[in-house]
């Protein structure tokens, strides 16, 4: 009888891990064959020549980095607006508990919608809707002036004083509602009689929010900041490749954005591979510590 469970038990095994496989093929093809590419940081690649034919530099541009005042700016703002987006990560979760207290169906499912539809506007779209409301023949703009409120445009676009709130506004817009989908599930998950027992012990909503959902959210939050604060450097650049400009390029220029345009535009790719590989080396450190803490903290790890 053991003897035959356990046979069940491998055939069981193999198919399980036959469901994954082409998943695992597709991620050591996606995420781990690219990291050969790495070995352009040693040389002064030029492309159409092999790559062996290229001159050998060794570790020369890991060093140059260190001192480069253009990644040591970048890497500021990265850590800047990070940092910010690190400290709002509490939001979606404050959003979906917020959006389970609703009582009416109809009007959770349409504040839920329209919060979550932003996600798949394109930041094109958003950049072209926010110029056409905010620049100096705008919308805002053209009533401004029109009323009296104001004597000169104003100009939130170009403004270097308020690019880290600006953009960290657009970026919380766009995806609020998206954040919240995960934490909208976990409450669903939580058991019922939870909250029927504090109903009779004479909780109201506020402290069964408090009490019971809160405390069920936080197995998830804890997870997704250990994620964030892995990935605090990678910003992405669609969103700071749109909108930066002459007047606010100093401190809208991130770490993923320098890399692309050293890399694509300005054709040194050794030299973006190389503040690639930093980058990658830095989310490694701090995946690492992030989950030796909340290990320390709370006894278990996602790792």
């Amino acid at each position: 009888m053991n003897k035959s469970h356990k046979t069940k038990w491998k055939k069981g095994e193999w198919k399980l891990f036959g469901m994954v496989l082409p998943f695992m093929i597709l991620l050591f093809l996606l995420a781990y064959v690219p990291l050969f590419g790495w070995i352009i940081s040693l040389y002064d690649f030029r492309p159409g020549i092999p790559l062996f034919e290229n001159e050998f530099i060794g570790f020369k541009y890991f060093k140059t980095i260190l001192t480069d005042k253009n990644v040591l700016r970048s890497l500021g703002n990265t850590m800047i607006f990070s940092g910010i987006d690190l400290a709002l990560k509490p939001l979606p979760m404050i959003f979906a508990v917020c959006l389970n207290e609703i009582t009416s169906t109809r009007f959770r499912k349409l504040v839920q919608t329209s919060t979550t539809l932003p996600h798949f506007i394109s930041w094109i779209i958003v950049y072209a809707f926010a110029f056409g409301l905010l620049s100096t023949d705008g919308v805002m703009n053209s009533v401004l002036l029109d009323l009296g409120i104001t004597e000169k445009p104003i100009l939130p676009l170009q403004n270097e004083n308020i690019v880290y709130p600006f953009q960290i506004f657009l970026s919380k817009w766009k995806e609020l509602g998206w954040g919240a989908i995960v934490y909208i599930a976990a409450i669903a998950g939580i058991d019922q009689q939870e909250y029927e027992a504090a109903c009779l012990d004479g909780a109201n909503r506020f402290q069964r929010a408090i009490y019971i959902t809160i405390p069920n959210l936080m197995p998830t939050f804890v997870t997704l900041l250990i994620l964030g604060v892995a990935s605090i450097i990678n910003t992405g650049y669609e969103q700071y490749f749109i909108f930066k400009n002459s007047f606010v390029y100093d401190k809208i220029e991130v770490l993923d954005l320098y890399i692309y345009q050293m890399g694509l535009q300005l054709g040194d790719y050794s030299y973006a591979t190389t503040v690639g590989i930093l980058k990658s080396f830095v989310s490694i450190i701090l995946l690492v510590a992030a989950n030796t803490v909340a290990k320390k903290v709370r006894g278990e790890s996602i790792m």
